[in-house]
């Protein structure tokens, strides 16, 4: 990989100088120079972050770094002599230079899918984690030793005796996520237990992730794999950019969110934009008129204080258009004004509700829209005062009023706290989240434990008390089941309702913020499968779930010995083959499945008893007797409404690149047909749904549960016949149901299953469905069907 030709003596000359050149005489571009490592004079941190800038870059002539790549390394340089000047030890400089400086003169240095040079990534990664996040030594040491281990220059040990146990912890946890991207851009649903039993292992994991996803997608704009992109942006948007909502760096979240919508919803993200940029001027001038009348009065009120004005993100406005179904300019709450305050510590929030109480003086607030995370702070440690007011023009104003120490930690989250409070302070609620994670990882399995992660992230919070006072958070929509679990386990199995305000409630009450809430609980009382729809929290339906199985084991238990009781009475023989035979023919796969049948007694015993007596006849060779004959007069042909499904197998699908032979069933939702665009979608049961790449829950899937995608095409001959739903508009003529039956009659291979006219105001609609076998028939009938007089229009649903 590397050319080891002599420099060119001018270039040789500029070395011993210290120049740093870019470009060299009689060298190819993609080849550098030999830098000098480190001056005499370098302060404690320059040396370190030298080494990481474009002195490592350069240390070997053939290192195939890009410009681009260079010059981001030197500005990576600047920010970290900045940065981590005074939190190494003496030695840590030369150390790191040294490893480093062997990843590139032995050729070690690696490129990602996107052609992303290792080490760049990784010195981007230590400032973003130095500057956005906070967190020093043992974390910004773990991610730009990172290239040293991976690529076999040192090892775990060399870096535990070098730096301490406290990196190689941190190194551990690095390599054992990483090494799940290495088969795809983007973590699936296989290793996505993997990648949280380190998350859950150690914090700084996590954060490290954040800051490397963020880099990442800063720099994918222009990668040739956009299949990889998209599977990275939307990682982003259901991954990581809610766990950076969840740990509070508000700054990272909005800028992942934002980096994903340029990437999946190109034309949005510009529209967006563009209308952003062409009112800037205006809004510009109405924060102005907004806040002059307000600076006046704090001024006279004696606050130290300065206030700015927020352009909410892309993302954010592109969430509330969908949500409100209306254009940019229907969005009236574009921007956000920050009013922050330079206060004691002990005068912080009497200082926010003055600043409240002459902001509300001065316009006319709307109560529905305050929130006070003063008085009870969110779980990740956001404090702040946000109110709605109306100001200049009628026009609806967000105010968010904090102190200075409060908009470190809403920009810096965890880390922010860690300054203040040190290392636990702050923590609580995450590390409860972080405990909820770790009960889900022995109860569920992996989709549902990526469905329950996922919704305990992204949910906002109610506060609800004992009738000790003791204080409760819990997730926007959770009920009195909820609260029962995250009480304790038993007090949840056994929970019949609670007491609120002196009302008796069910348990499928959903709880407000400031409810005080008393369980109820009965000996009787014990979970059933229908609480998992009545539970909004990850820990209360791992804890049904888990309940339940148990339950199911000792009821089988007891089928198991009910069975052989009566098989004794019987005076049958116990055969354990015969009875797996028997278990077999009765239609079960799982043996708990047909012991928990019996619990319930969906299957009768004695049934089982003859089934299993006349499969130890048939092992002992015996005669079956011979079956009731029907006559011929008496028969009756069943339908079989699972024929179509079965015959799917005629159309080979072939499933995330190479897989074929696979169970899977078409979508309802879109109905696809052989010849479609599709994809494949892994349901809650562990099945595969084939949808149309325009299915209408398509988006949403993508983005709600774009860990469950997974790529299909058609492949082999066309066969089967699908289910086509058509909705024809026209005018009501004469005759016009006829004409369309009779084409439609008329075309090969196509037969109506159903049709439904409804004629209002000399118009008609109707939904037509028909069974076909491939897109081309599709089209032609279309085609054919627009062609009646009368006829307006014809679409798939």
């Amino acid at each position: 990989m590397f050319c080891r030709t002599k420099l060119h003596k001018k270039t040789q000359r500029a070395v011993e100088k210290g120049k740093k050149i870019i470009t060299l005489p009689n060298i190819n571009q993609s080849s550098y120079m030999k830098p000098d490592i480190m001056d005499n004079h370098d302060k404690p941190g320059d040396a370190l972050a030298k080494a990481s800038g474009t002195d490592i870059a350069n240390a070997c002539y053939g290192c195939r770094f890009t410009i681009g790549e260079l010059r981001g390394l030197a500005d990576a340089r600047r920010e970290l002599s900045g940065l981590i000047s005074g939190t190494l030890q003496p030695d840590d400089e030369s150390k790191v230079r040294n490893y480093l400086r062997r990843v590139v003169e032995e050729g070690r240095m690696e490129r990602d899918v996107f052609g992303l040079c290792s080490i760049a990534k990784d010195i981007d990664t230590a400032v973003t984690v130095a500057r956005e996040i906070g967190v020093s030594r043992g974390a910004v040491l773990g991610v730009m030793l990172d290239s040293a281990v991976t690529t076999g220059m040192a090892t775990l040990e060399d870096i535990g005796r070098d730096f301490g146990d406290d990196v190689v912890h941190v190194m551990h946890g690095i390599i054992r996520v990483k090494s799940l991207y290495t088969k795809s851009p983007a973590v699936t649903s296989e290793n996505f237990r993997s990648l949280l039993v380190t998350f859950a292992e150690d914090m700084r994991v996590i954060l490290i992730m954040i800051a490397n996803r963020v880099c990442v997608m800063r720099k994918i704009r222009d990668a040739q794999d956009d299949d990889a992109r998209r599977q990275v942006s939307m990682e982003a948007a259901y991954l990581y950019a809610p766990l950076a909502h969840k740990l509070g760096l508000y700054k990272l979240k909005s800028e992942l969110e934002d980096l994903s919508l340029k990437y999946l919803e190109h034309d949005a993200y510009y529209h967006i934009k563009d209308k952003l940029n062409e009112t800037k001027k205006a809004r510009d001038e109405y924060v102005a008129n907004f806040i002059e009348p307000i600076e006046r009065k704090l001024s006279e009120a004696g606050l130290r204080y300065h206030i700015k004005g927020r352009t909410k993100s892309i993302h954010s406005i592109w969430q509330k258009m969908k949500k409100q179904h209306v254009g940019v300019d229907g969005v009236y709450d574009l921007f956000a004004i920050r009013i922050i305050l330079d206060s004691e510590p002990d005068k912080e929030k009497q200082d926010c509700w003055q600043v409240f109480s002459i902001v509300t003086d001065m316009y006319q607030s709307n109560p529905s829209r305050m929130r006070d995370w003063l008085s009870v702070p969110k779980s990740n440690g956001y404090e702040s005062l946000h109110i709605t007011v109306l100001g200049p023009g009628q026009k609806w104003v967000e105010v968010q009023i904090r102190t200075e120490r409060m908009d470190d930690v809403a920009e810096h989250g965890l880390a922010a706290h860690w300054r203040y409070k040190g290392i636990k302070g702050g923590q609580g609620g995450v590390d409860e989240w972080l405990s909820n994670v770790r009960g889900a990882l022995e109860a569920n399995d992996d989709l549902q434990l990526m469905d329950q992660f996922r919704m305990d992230l992204v949910e906002d919070e109610v506060f609800v008390f004992t009738p000790k006072g003791d204080l409760f958070r819990l997730p926007v929509d959770s009920t009195v089941l909820d609260f029962a679990y995250s009480i304790h386990s038993k007090v949840g199995d056994h929970c019949i309702g609670a007491r609120i305000g002196g009302r008796n409630v069910t348990i499928r009450q959903k709880l407000h913020s400031g409810d005080q809430v008393e369980i109820l609980t009965s000996n009787s009382q014990f979970p059933k499968q229908d609480w998992l729809s009545l539970v909004h929290t990850g820990k209360a339906r791992s804890k049904i779930r888990q309940s339940i199985k148990e339950m199911q084991s000792r009821q089988a238990a007891m089928a198991k010995e009910v069975l052989e009781r009566k098989m004794k009475n019987r005076k049958l023989d116990f055969d354990e083959p015969a009875l797996m035979h028997t278990i077999t023919r009765l239609g079960y796969k799982v043996v708990t499945d047909f012991y928990a049948a019996l619990a319930d007694s969906s299957l009768d015993v004695n049934h089982v008893l003859e089934e299993y007596a006349l499969q130890l006849r048939r092992d002992r060779g015996e005669e079956e007797k011979p079956a009731a004959t029907t006559s011929a007069d008496r028969y009756v042909m069943q339908s079989d409404d699972n024929a179509a499904t079965r015959k799917l197998a005629d159309d080979v699908l072939v499933i995330d690149g190479s897989l074929k032979g696979l169970d899977f069933q078409m979508a309802k939702c879109c109905q696809p047909v052989y010849g479609d665009e599709v994809f494949g979608f892994v349901t809650n049961g562990g099945g595969i749904k084939i949808h149309r790449v325009d299915c209408p829950n398509a988006p949403q899937m993508r983005e709600r549960f774009g860990y469950r995608i997974v790529k299909a095409r058609w492949d082999g001959k066309r066969g089967s016949q699908y289910p086509i739903t058509l909705r024809v508009v026209g005018n009501d003529d004469l005759g016009i149901v006829n004409n369309i039956t009779s084409i439609i009659s008329k075309e090969e291979r196509i037969l109506l299953r159903s049709i439904s006219i409804d004629s209002h105001d000399g118009l008609f609609s109707g939904t037509l469905t028909v069974m076909l076998d491939d897109t081309g028939r599709l089209q032609s009938l279309v085609r054919k069907l627009k062609t009646v007089k009368g006829v307006i229009n014809v679409t798939r649903d």
